[in-house]
């Protein structure tokens, strides 16, 4: 195991509290994908369904902005955030989703509620819709643009993860809310996200290998394969009792708790990786390793050419081996650099045991 100086933490566990945090990352998701989930239903006459989805992407993103706002401190610090528009920083492109989506996603569920200026109605389903895609992802660059080692490392399958997540939640409440007959696309939306998740999940697990144990270990472990759990069983419940009104009511609910599981857990798994100085050090080495692979191969095809260094790599006759010290390197992922000596056509070795160059080697 690496150890930091007295086996402290490298870096700093995130100040971002629970539940506000992990709160307003599952409630930020269950709001886009339901506005999407909405403008689906309404163009296939699923009303029903389009004004339930729509209702609950507007208490969904209104529970998302106090959850924020809490963990901020004071609504002055939102505001403060509108200052300035940042295309490469997700919190500044997520701020200002959020703010063109919220009225959206109100105006729509206001017009579907009262019956009134349907065409405007449509028009804000159509644009919560559109920028509902963005509400629900861009959560997962912004935990994976830091320097926590378990959601850095993660973000090539984080977006699709939460994309998954997102039409889980969506869909299992569309599920909840309406009586089976109308619940077709919602059921579709589920299914689609649940596999999404399941198998977005699966491949950040197997591509992390070792470094996934956050994810797989403590009280993140827990969480998420609860939340496995169940999303596999409201996934079959939402395949094989689609007519049943008790069965896909629990589905739904199901489906709604494991995506909840599922943000809180990723997020348990950031903090606990932070914690631990091995999370922050170990990935370091082996990307290392990985980078120093070509230059050691390199490395062995030059053991036998001559060459003039004296460090401790090399024999009194004059030729790089593969030592102890030479070994030593290899395993902990050190850089060995070789360098051909144009004026006299030999190599050179430029690591000693000081981590000097010394004259004589050129």
């Amino acid at each position: 195991m690496s150890r930091s100086y007295y086996g402290r933490p490298v870096i700093k566990e995130t100040i971002w509290g629970s539940p506000e945090i992990p709160g307003y990352l599952f409630l930020g998701g269950l709001a886009g994908a339901s506005s999407m989930l909405a403008g689906f239903a309404q163009a296939s006459g699923h009303q029903e369904l389009a004004r339930a989805s729509k209702t609950a992407a507007t208490g969904a993103i209104a529970l998302s902005a106090v959850a924020l706002v809490k963990d901020l401190g004071r609504p002055s610090r939102f505001l403060n955030m509108l200052r300035v528009v940042k295309v490469t920083s997700p919190m500044s492109v997520g701020t200002w989703l959020i703010t063109g989506y919220g009225p959206l996603a109100g105006a729509a569920a206001a017009s579907a509620l009262t019956g009134k200026l349907p065409k405007a109605g449509a028009a804000a389903t159509v644009g919560a819709a559109a920028l509902g895609a963005g509400v629900s992802t861009y959560t997962a660059a912004l935990i994976c643009d830091t320097a926590v080692p378990a959601w850095h490392d993660g973000h090539r399958e984080m977006p699709y993860l939460f994309a998954g997540s997102a039409a889980t939640a969506a869909g299992g409440l569309g599920m909840l809310a309406v009586a089976p007959r109308d619940a077709g696309p919602a059921v579709r939306f589920a299914v689609l996200g649940a596999l999404t998740e399941l198998t977005a999940k699966s491949l950040l697990l197997k591509r992390l290998g070792e470094g996934a144990k956050p994810y797989q270990q403590g009280r993140a472990g827990k969480l998420l394969e609860v939340g496995e759990v169940l999303t596999a069983a409201g996934l079959a419940g939402a395949v094989l009792a689609s007519r049943d009104r008790t069965t896909a009511a629990l589905s739904g609910l199901a489906l709604l708790a494991s995506s909840a599981l599922t943000r809180f857990g990723i997020f348990e798994a950031g903090r606990a990786s932070a914690r631990d100085p091995a999370e922050t050090i170990e990935p370091q080495r082996r990307r290392l390793l990985q980078k120093s692979k070509p230059v050691i191969q390199n490395a062995r095809v030059l053991l036998s050419a001559p060459h003039s260094c004296q460090c401790q790599e090399c024999q009194p006759g004059g030729h790089l081996t593969e030592g102890p010290r030479f070994h030593d390197a290899l395993q902990q992922g050190w850089e060995l650099r070789l360098a051909s000596c144009a004026a006299v056509g030999r190599i050179a070795c430029l690591r000693h045991s000081d981590g000097q160059l010394r004259p004589g080697d050129a």
